[in-house]
């Protein structure tokens, strides 16, 4: 194989695979060193095509792959032949690593043994809006977060490839192009990568403040959080604030914006996933105005640099809480609220940390009560939902759940955790489940409406790739302790059936949202269907 095909392989493989595939570690799909020498070239072809026909034909290793990661890899049907033998001929350039035979059988095979119950808990579903296809080919859409306008109280949601839009009787307008604004924006390689989060000012009304975070090439400018020489970056995330004379006007009127930071990552996978403002906070209280924002670790141990994200002296793998209208930080462009818990120590601790510990903290949310949940993805066998504290460490990537990691080995294992696990001073969820039931939680939000009495003090959530949908009760959740999980089903237009056939994907991609009256909904990614959810089954 020339160079040339080998370095076009390199960069399809960066691309499409490398969000889940390394060669030296197993990670959300297995590892790929050796890969080639094990498996003929026409199986590689047909399974790199379209895997889910394979598994469901019974082909020996899809289907041992499927038992283990529990989920489908997506199709790659779009790429031309000439293509994937090219990502193939590259990845025969990799030889595989040894195992740690002893770390596998010291492991846990099945964490969580005791099964999530099905409640009698049935939501009827009703179709609000359908998102404009930004793609000619599946997925059509990337549709990822929905939120509320502080004025009118309108619904507005953002495709990851770039588009903003008001939702507004079944009909939607554009709000902002990110595309269009920032020229360095890019929304792949990466399940995650583009227009990620947006959040209005709750003072929007009076400031015209409007905040994004988004996604550009790597080395784009210098980031002010960013590796040494010896560890390289894949990408950086930015957050910005932009700013309008007229917050009633859509779409966004406004030539005015400034960036608050932007900070390297090792891969295209686990940014920043959220920004969000406490919505229950009034003017005068400690929360007001404040930003948090989940950074993941970006995938920086999965490529052999765990402890980057490990510890307070470290950006990645946390929950920031900054005032963006501030300006003594590091750079000058945002401010460090003087309760943050690392403000003012001498340990080279940063202050814009709230909590750290995060693989991936994927939704931020508050309960009516105050309590700040956060919905964090994980590995290879553990999804956890965290009541965040203040200065707390929730363990990655030492820990997932309430079990060991072992980085240097594999880490889609688990272990007991050891007998002097008290002095590491971690903290653990308030709910998990393992990788029997799913595989990345969608964070959900605690209903707060009036519509739907029976969903009141629940707090609902699922998981983004199988669309199964659980919750918590409210009163469960306490720190220290795991509430108990239980599932729920949905019916449309009067009929029973699983978001799976709904989406017509076996990928679901779920996700959450919630009005300015406490009323959800759910959506799919890949095909820009909304639904709220209208009323429970007598």
């Amino acid at each position: 194989m020339d160079q040339t095909s080998l370095e076009a392989g390199e960069n399809l493989f960066q691309a499409n695979c490398s969000s889940c595939h390394s060669f030296k570690k197993n990670g959300i799909g297995p590892h790929l060193g050796g890969i080639t020498k094990e498996q003929p070239l026409d199986w590689m072809r047909s399974f790199i095509e379209n895997p889910a026909e394979m598994i469901d034909n019974g082909d020996e290793r899809a289907r041992l792959a499927f038992e283990r990661y529990k989920t489908y890899m997506p199709s790659f049907s779009h790429l031309e032949e000439d293509d994937i033998d090219n990502i193939i001929a590259y990845m025969h350039q990799h030889e595989a690593p040894a195992e740690n035979l002893e770390a596998v059988l010291d492991s846990i095979g099945n964490p969580i043994p005791e099964k999530i119950p099905m409640s009698d808990l049935v939501v009827n579903l009703e179709l609000i809006s359908t998102i404009p296809a930004s793609a000619d080919k599946k997925p059509l859409t990337r549709i990822a977060k929905m939120d509320y306008h502080p004025i009118t109280k309108d619904m507005y949601m953002l495709d990851l490839r770039g588009k903003m839009y008001l939702m507004e009787g079944g009909e939607t307008k554009l709000y902002l192009d990110m595309e269009q604004e920032m020229p360095d924006f890019i929304n792949q390689p990466g399940l995650a990568t583009g227009f990620g989060s947006f959040a209005f000012h709750p003072d929007f009304e009076e400031n015209g403040l409007f905040y994004t975070n988004h996604t550009e090439k790597p080395h784009t400018i210098p980031a002010d959080f960013a590796f040494g020489d010896s560890i390289k970056s894949d990408m950086q995330w930015v957050v910005t604030e932009w700013k309008t004379n007229d917050p009633l006007e859509v779409p966004l009127n406004t030539t005015e914006h400034r960036e608050l930071f932007r900070i390297d990552m090792a891969s295209a996978i686990h940014g920043m996933q959220e920004i969000a403002f406490n919505p229950y906070a009034k003017k005068g209280d400690k929360d007001f105005g404040l930003l948090f924002i989940g950074i993941g670790d970006g995938g920086s141990e999965g490529r052999g640099h765990a402890w980057i994200s490990h510890g307070p002296t470290q950006p990645w793998g946390a929950v920031y809480r900054i005032d963006p209208l501030g300006n003594n930080s590091s750079n000058g462009k945002y401010g460090i609220p003087e309760d943050n818990p690392f403000v003012g120590n001498d340990k080279g601790w940063m202050p814009e940390i709230y909590a750290h510990g995060f693989r991936n903290p994927h939704r931020i949310t508050w309960t009516k009560t105050g309590e700040i949940l956060v919905s964090n993805i994980g590995q290879g066998q553990i999804e956890s939902l965290y009541m965040l504290r203040p200065g707390d460490d929730y363990g990655w990537p030492v820990r997932e759940g309430t079990f060991r990691l072992k980085p240097e080995d594999d880490s889609n294992m688990v272990f007991p955790l050891p007998e002097n696990e008290n002095s590491f001073g971690f903290s653990y969820p308030v709910a998990m489940y393992d990788h029997d039931e799913g595989n990345a939680i969608s964070g959900g939000f605690e209903y707060t409406g009036t519509e739907v009495p029976g969903l009141n003090g629940k707090y609902l959530f699922g998981d983004i790739t199988r669309g199964r949908l659980f919750y918590v009760n409210i009163a469960d959740l306490e720190v220290g302790k795991q509430a108990p999980i239980y599932e729920w089903t949905i019916e449309y237009k009067g009929v029973s059936i699983p978001l799976e056939k709904l989406a017509g994907s076996r990928r679901v991609d779920l996700r959450f949202g919630k009005d300015a009256s406490g009323e959800m909904y759910l959506f799919t990614k890949a095909d820009g269907k909304v639904y709220k959810m209208a009323s429970v089954k007598k």
